[in-house]
């Protein structure tokens, strides 16, 4: 079974099961200063998981394309993938553990074909310390889900995964019971690092077996379901959140309790085959085979520069179908690493020329099945792609242009050799190589000093961008969640000032700042800028309402004519938050008193009072025809 087929079973067993598939959401994500990518299925609907009426109900299911660039120095072993898809569904306060699980079990079993035997599953050990019960609901229900299989699942408590290790696996062993490392989900990771007044909770995580002989005792100590190595794969993870924790650090239960699953597309797939390398899987395998026709060299003995290039060009192509090019900024510098890093484990493979134009088309076929809402530029990724190799092909001849420099009448060191990978994306192999050639010496200590300098850099960089790269979770902090409200306000006040028509081209939010692009094709007076500024502010001033409500998609569009900048992408049913009045259909028919009414997942104030003074600190031109605003929010 091919990883399309699978997608489109899973979509179909929820939505037979009474789940609403919603659309993904974009790679590329807007109004959230933490993280660059969508790095996983939940993550788009966290406003939904933390309270808010989802508008399409209480059961969704979706398969959401994910990035998690610190996951890129692991890519090379068999399981690890930049760029993955997450199968998902969720119960926003309907069933819970029982029909939950069930359901995953005969879908893995009926479904995708997997042999119960070789499924194993983890559940919470419970914590004493906050008053956390054992999860014993969930391994009972999966102790019985098993029985009707046909299968032995002796239930045991191995705590910590450490344990587990030196413990390893009896016979007729199944469920397990891992302590809050392993088995405990919060926005802050452990128990103890769980936010005030978060929704959290046990979850039940789902294995398969690839056998024994996958065992590496060796490098890995005894396996069992939570330890590294190759024979136990985690395929699907089930997050009850029944608990929150309260102002005084305790926990108590939730009266309205929600599921959140996610499953990897390539990891179950991969099961299907029962082969525990995702890149023999139908998204992959494919670019695997071109890369062999190209080098002339077979995969077994070249797994980690074809598993390297086969993920890193897949990433590439997702992101600039979605919109993405290649940059020195933010998501840009990403896609140009994936791009670089898949040219340096070219050369490595012996491929010197131009490939790009030859791999992805592999990599568009195994994406037909997605439709243009959700690959919206995937005719112009060839373009694009193909022209940044050219460039960092050039880039690669300046590096040697340099060190020819700087080798002329000294020795390099560690410090000059980052720099020419750091400036030119020269790779310390491959300078040390033309080194060679050219009989350029090298200083003693030369691999030492260019791991120290490649330790500054990262450290920088952490501290530069703390929470940037993480596959995280969306900011909502009160700060982030006023410039987002202020974002409404600037549009609406763009639109009376300028021009009706005025749409948003992008923005990003920190808790310092907002950033909003719009169509504009000449630079705004200062006269403009000022009547814009103080548009905001009489409004913020005014204290208004920030209300909202769900409509159907066509009636919120066409009749009350709320804001929207892609309509195709949107649910059947939206959110419209309005400003100025009490519902959108109290709206009268002035733009003075509707000031603003936009479809929008939220979060936002409650009033315009809390914003604090609105002040516009540049106005500058971001592309051709679209201007950018940049603004802060001043306490009163």
């Amino acid at each position: 079974m091919n990883a399309n087929e699978i997608r489109q079973k899973f979509l179909k067993f929820q939505e037979k099961h009474g789940h609403k598939i919603i659309p993904p959401a974009p790679l590329v994500l807007e109004n959230d200063p933490t993280t660059l990518f969508t790095g996983s299925g939940m993550q788009p609907l966290l406003p939904y998981l933390l309270g808010q009426p989802h508008p399409e109900g209480t059961r969704l299911t979706d398969s959401q394309p994910s990035m998690r660039l610190q996951d890129i120095e692991d890519v090379g072993d068999p399981r690890h993938t930049t760029v993955f898809e997450m199968l998902g569904n969720w119960s926003l306060g309907d069933y819970f553990k029982k029909e939950q699980i069930e359901n995953f079990f005969e879908f893995l079993t009926q479904e995708v074909g997997l042999d119960p035997q070789k499924i194993y599953v983890t559940c919470f050990i419970g914590n004493e310390k906050y008053g956390i019960p054992k999860d014993t609901e969930a391994a009972e229900i999966w102790q019985e889900v098993f029985e009707k299989a046909g299968v032995e699942a002796q239930i045991v408590e191995i705590g910590s995964a450490k344990q587990g290790d030196e413990r390893g696996i009896n016979p007729g062993e199944r469920i397990f019971f891992y302590d809050d490392k392993e088995n405990w989900w919060s926005r802050g990771g452990g128990i103890e690092t769980t936010p005030l007044g978060d929704p959290c909770g046990p979850d039940s995580e789902v294995f398969y077996d690839f056998g024994e002989d996958k065992q590496d005792l060796e490098k890995y100590g005894k396996s069992h379901p939570a330890s590294d190595g190759a024979r136990f794969m985690e395929i699907g993870n089930q997050v009850f959140m029944q608990y929150k924790r309260n102002q005084d650090g305790t926990f108590s239960e939730l009266e309205k309790k929600n599921v959140d699953f996610g499953g990897g597309l390539e990891r179950i797939t991969a099961a299907s085959i029962d082969s525990c390398d995702v890149f023999k899987i139908s998204l992959l395998k494919p670019i695997v085979e071109k890369l062999e026709a190209i080098s002339h060299k077979d995969y077994d003995n070249n797994t980690d520069e074809m598993r390297i290039i086969a993920d890193h060009l897949r990433g590439a192509y997702l992101l600039a179908a979605q919109g993405l090019v290649p940059s020195n900024k933010a998501q840009g510098y990403a896609l140009r690493r994936l791009v670089r890093r898949a040219i340096l484990k070219a050369l490595d493979l012996g491929i010197g020329q131009e490939f790009l134009g030859e791999i992805l088309p592999v990599v568009e076929e195994n994406y037909q099945d997605l439709s243009d809402d959700i690959l919206p530029n995937r005719k112009n990724v060839l373009d694009i792609l193909t022209k940044e190799e050219i460039a960092f092909r050039k880039t690669l001849n300046k590096g040697v242009k340099e060190l020819k420099k700087l080798g002329a009448d000294q020795e390099l060191t560690g410090a000059e050799l980052f720099k020419l990978q750091d400036t030119y994306g020269f790779p310390l192999e491959l300078s040390v190589e033309e080194a060679y050639k050219r009989n350029i010496k090298l200083s003693k200590n030369y691999q030492a000093e260019f791991e120290e300098a490649l330790a500054e850099q990262r450290e920088r960089s952490k501290t530069a961008s703390k929470g940037m790269f993480k596959g995280g979770l969306a900011d909502t902090g009160d700060q982030t969640v006023k410039y987002h409200t202020a974002c409404h306000l600037l549009l609406a006040a763009l639109q009376k000032v300028i021009d009706p028509t005025i749409s948003q081209k992008g923005s990003n939010l920190t808790p310092e700042r907002l950033r909003f692009d719009f169509n504009v094709d000449h630079k705004l007076t200062p006269e403009e800028l000022a009547e814009v500024e103080r548009l905001v502010n009489d409004w913020i001033a005014a204290d208004l309402p920030v209300v909202f409500a769900e409509y159907e998609k066509d009636y919120a569009f066409d009749e009350l004519h709320a804001h929207g900048s892609f309509r195709d992408r949107y649910p059947d049913r939206v959110t419209v938050y309005a400003v100025g009045f009490g519902t959108p259909e109290d709206a009268p028919d002035t733009i003075e008193q509707i000031i603003s009414m936009e479809i929008c997942g939220g979060p936002h104030v409650e009033r315009t009072g809390q914003l604090g003074r609105f002040k516009i600190t540049k106005e500058e031109s971001s592309s051709a025809g679209v201007r950018r605003i940049k603004a802060v929010l001043e306490s009163n």
